[in-house]
């Protein structure tokens, strides 16, 4: 099991005041290594305060979080920052891409933060690159290339670093129906070679092409596309 949530809470403001906002309620959640899981929901449902704190972006005000065998509410700052940088590859919507630079050195950047050597960085960015189809645009920028060549750069990003887990949200929310179509041929690549995919969406069509899902409503997080049973029952 990489990933395991017990009973997470999110209580944005001071817990019981009348200006607190819970985002997540009593959430329990297994993800083994290999999965490729979907949690569904619509635009405030908590699914990216969900996303934040499985990426340790963001701490549950209470609950159990264990990636892999370490405790991360136990972490230190440092400790969780090289957690995300080491196990971590994270997908966004807005691919987030810097302008100036090719896509060699976007997709290098986590390898710099890391420490790796320039030529090693670039060795490994161009076989990522080659990984996600676009062995012909390493040295394009991102004016050069189309919303669904950005995105694949920033998935190439996400797995340069050989994460445990892509953590991706609303992957397809900027693309035309046949990019999005595409990147989820490329996750199914991607979840066929063994990478663990987590991937939140307001979109059904999308979430279908996970090998188990989820819907979160209310902050709650329930087993399957219809409310009614939470993943501890199951």
């Amino acid at each position: 099991m990489i990933v395991k949530l017990e009973n997470i809470n999110k209580v944005y403001g001071e817990s019981g005041s009348e200006t607190s906002v819970p985002a997540l309620n009593n959430v329990s959640l297994s993800v083994d290594e290999g999965e490729y899981v979907a949690i569904m929901g619509p635009s405030g449902s908590g699914k990216s305060t969900l996303m934040n704190v499985i990426g340790c972006l963001d701490k549950p005000t209470s609950g159990v979080y264990y990636f892999g065998e370490k405790d991360v509410l136990k972490m230190k700052d440092r400790q969780l920052s090289d957690l995300r940088l080491n196990s971590i590859g994270f997908v966004f919507q807005s691919f987030y891409l810097m302008n100036e630079e090719n896509a060699i050195e976007n997709v290098a950047l986590p390898l710099s933060y890391a420490g790796v050597s320039k030529r090693e960085r670039e060795r490994r960015a161009v076989e990522a690159l080659t990984r996600v189809g676009l062995a012909d645009r390493v040295k394009f920028r991102p004016n050069q290339l189309s919303g669904g060549q950005k995105q694949r750069v920033a998935i190439a990003r996400a797995i340069v670093n050989n994460p445990k887990v892509l953590l991706a949200d609303e992957p397809t929310g900027a693309l035309d129906q046949k990019s999005g179509a595409a990147i989820m041929e490329l996750f199914q690549k991607l979840n066929n070679e063994g990478t663990t995919i987590i991937m939140i969406t307001h979109d059904a069509n999308i979430a279908s092409h996970a090998k188990k899902t989820y819907r979160i409503v209310d902050g709650q997080l329930f087993h399957g596309l219809e409310e009614g049973t939470h993943e501890e029952d199951n």
